[in-house]
């Protein structure tokens, strides 16, 4: 991972030669190294940042394997970060440090520790780069083969974290299309627990490269000291914690090495992906502070941007794309407030119109029976309706119905002397990204239409499939075995050669929904999509667990129609709004179907939005009540980094006549402050009975406020459904 505002370097300090303890530090954390040379390096110390005297009395542990990047062959019973197979056939390696520098990076220093092999000409560095102003190391590793031929690397671990046995509760996120997000909380045992990607294309599924370790029991949001990981990376991984018979578990995060062995020729450098860690003494909500902070600064496309509220097309109209209908859309979402409209699926193809999803992919031309005024009419309807204009595409996609195909079906991923397995429509494929030829026709996609239509302000990047078929035609037969890896660089080299050229332009990544909620693909990216599935009630539980690791202005919430179109349930729009309010606002939805009072509440609810928009997109998060706790309730809040403003979200979560829920208490207030109290979105006949009331930060965070259960409404407006949102405002 590139850091996205590296300044030029200032100071290069190189560290004795002799046994050192290496400090890592950020303003609130310590990564504390045991570096002799010639012998291997050892972990010290990772948490809270040590003073010096405690640093002085630091030991190797001696009930533990405290090697940094153990490798493979010399103490086998051991877990290895780094295994290889030598140009002699040789599989144990063994390294030692042989010195260590620092380097200076803008806001962040990178500390190097050089190791090598003592018999054979390979050498690895360990870099750390630790930043000033969050507290966030990131850990990878740098393997040069010095060997006179080639080496095998089998096993090429990012980092490795030993972690003090004990009550430790891993809290990690699991799920699959439509249900991504779902947190699990398991207490660490004997034994391995490994977490793995496969999918190829995409990496966020079925689990995510992001986990976070509770080191004094089950995790709390607002207490305890917590180890925060995340991997930075898009492509398959493998995270894996082992607990043998020693004192400590060991925790291992890296690509995934199944059938991905590399070939590493002479003179040839490979570089792991980054693992960020961060330590909290606030809890879970602690970390996901610090990663927010973090992905915000230094990770995320635009971080530092408010994101616009939009209306993407989808689920109003799905492939039924027409000009008159797209000018309405406008129209509406302008009415209403909103500022960007979406173009989703549906737009392109001549020769194979794409009026469903099995044709077409790969043939990037307007369909002029659909639009005869072309992109231009739409922009020219976007510049009346006085909203901003996006689209969506396919890149990385084709199918064999498509003319892409019919001209070159060498660039498609296929396994030799197979037939070739085909995705969605029965007709999807995989283009090579190893291929430069496709990485430039991909490239290309997104060049001629910002080259044609410079005023596209935003484009919706989805990826529909996973790599079906484990085979290039592009990479060569003794290189088969890089596929996966190549993939991913050639999509990173297509990313960043976007963003060189566009560097205002916002990306959505969205990947059969959810599937590309990682840091591997934020430098790039303004934000994704958390999922297909827009019911609000399920979207609780799912932005739930995402926000474990990613900012809200990363998090597309839309607000959709009634009946939901994936779970065909009918949730009432003030709670679809309540819910939505709490990510990057939008809406999925037709508007022309919609009854004036919906739009009065929606309008209404942008002009709010726009209102705490910096709150919730910039704040600082803490999540209070959790869903996962089966309490009825669910609620969380964001409160601005100058402690003056915050947004509390409460949200009903089952509905039973005469239930008890229990009274939220707030929290990330300061405790002298006044903040007055106002609800928005407020549909109650009466207001709340502490609407424009003052209230101390101490008193709501040793108490909170009595929520009612229901809206007090109309007979006829009645439901089973309710929600809050509270502004706090500080009074000075």
């Amino acid at each position: 991972m590139k850091l996205k505002s590296i300044a030029l370097i200032l100071m290069t300090v190189a560290l004795p030669a002799m046994a050192e303890k290496v400090s890592v530090n950020t303003k609130g954390m310590s990564l504390i190294l045991d570096v002799e040379n010639g012998k291997p390096a050892q972990y010290l110390y990772f948490g809270t940042k040590l003073n010096p005297n405690d640093l002085q009395n630091l030991k190797v542990a001696t009930d533990g394997r405290m090697d940094v990047y153990p490798a493979y062959g010399l103490n086998t019973p051991a877990e290895a970060a780094l295994a290889m197979r030598h140009s002699d056939g040789n599989l144990s390696t063994a390294l030692v440090a042989t010195g260590c520098d620092v380097k200076n990076e803008g806001n962040a220093s990178v500390t190097t520790v050089h190791l090598k092999d003592p018999v054979y000409n390979i050498k690895v560095d360990l870099k750390y780069r630790a930043y000033n102003d969050v507290d966030m190391i990131e850990a990878w590793t740098e393997i040069l083969n010095g060997e006179k031929g080639t080496v095998t690397l089998t096993t090429f671990a990012s980092a490795m974290l030993p972690i003090r046995r004990g009550d430790v509760w891993m809290s990690h996120l699991s799920g699959t299309w439509a249900a991504e997000g779902q947190l699990s909380h398991e207490k660490l045992q004997p034994g391995e627990f490994v977490i793995r990607n496969n999918d190829g294309t995409r990496n966020s599924h079925t689990d995510h490269a992001e986990v976070m370790f509770s080191l004094d029991g089950k995790g709390q949001e607002n207490a305890g000291n917590v180890i925060g990981a995340a991997l930075v990376y898009s492509g398959n991984y493998k995270l894996k914690t082992v607990t043998d018979d020693t004192e400590y578990h060991y925790f291992f995060a890296g690509i995934n090495e199944q059938n991905s062995e590399y070939h590493l020729k002479k003179g040839e450098t490979f570089k792991t992906p980054a693992l960020a860690l961060t330590y909290s003494t606030q809890g879970l909500s602690g970390a996901s502070r610090n990663f927010h902070k973090w992905g915000r600064k230094y990770i995320l496309a635009h971080g530092d941007k408010e994101r616009d509220i939009l209306l993407n097309s989808w689920e109003g109209v799905y492939f039924d794309i027409n000009q008159k209908g797209m000018d309405q859309m406008m129209a509406d979402i302008h009415s209403m407030g909103g500022e960007l409209f979406v173009m989703d699926d549906g737009w392109f193809g001549t020769k194979y119109p794409r009026v469903t999803d099995n044709c077409a992919l790969g043939d990037w031309v307007v369909d002029t029976k659909k639009l005869p005024n072309g992109i231009e009419g739409l922009l020219n309807d976007a510049r009346k309706n006085q909203v901003k204009f996006g689209i969506w595409i396919e890149p990385e996609m084709a199918n064999t119905t498509s003319e892409l195909y019919e001209k070159h079906p060498e660039w498609v991923l296929k396994a030799p002397n197979r037939e070739i397995v085909l995705g969605r429509g029965g007709t999807q494929v995989v283009l090579d990204l190893s291929n430069p030829e496709v990485q430039d026709f991909i490239f290309g996609i997104v060049d001629n239409l910002m080259t044609t239509y410079p005023e596209i302000d935003y484009i919706k990047w989805d990826a529909n499939m996973s790599i079906l078929n484990h085979g290039s035609q592009y990479l060569p037969s003794d290189q088969q075995s890089h596929m996966y890896i190549e993939y991913h660089e050639g999509f990173k080299k297509v990313c960043e050669r976007i963003r060189a050229k566009y560097p205002d332009l916002i990306l959505q990544a969205c990947a059969s929904g959810g599937g590309r909620a990682n840091y591997g693909v934020m430098p790039y990216f303004d934000e994704f999509w958390v999922s297909d599935n827009t019911d609000a009630l399920q979207r609780i539980y799912m932005q739930w667990g995402t926000s474990y690791f990613f900012p809200a202005i990363a998090m597309a919430s839309h607000i959709s129609a009634a009946p939901n179109h994936q779970t065909f349930r009918v949730i009432p729009l003030k709670y679809r709004i309540d819910v939505a309010m709490s990510g990057r606002l939008g809406m999925e939805i037709q508007p022309k179907n919609m009854t004036e009072e919906e739009k009065t509440l929606c309008r209404k609810a942008i002009a709010d939005y726009k209102t705490i928009r910096p709150v919730v997109q910039f704040g600082d998060i803490y999540r209070l009540v959790s869903p996962y706790d089966r309490l009825g309730v669910a609620s969380l809040m964001y409160t601005s980094p100058e402690k003056d403003k915050a947004v509390f979200y409460w949200w009903k979560t089952e509905h039973f006549v005469n239930q008890h829920l229990p009274r939220v208490k707030m929290n990330g207030l300061s405790p002298d402050k006044k903040y007055r109290v106002c609800e928005l979105n407020r549909i109650d006949n009466e207001p709340l009975a502490f609407e424009g009331k003052a209230f101390t930060g101490e008193y709501l965070m040793a108490n909170g406020l009595e929520i009612p259960y229901n809206h007090i409404v109309d007979y006829h407006k009645q439901n089973d459904y309710s929600s809050r949102v509270l502004y706090l405002e500080e009074v000075k």
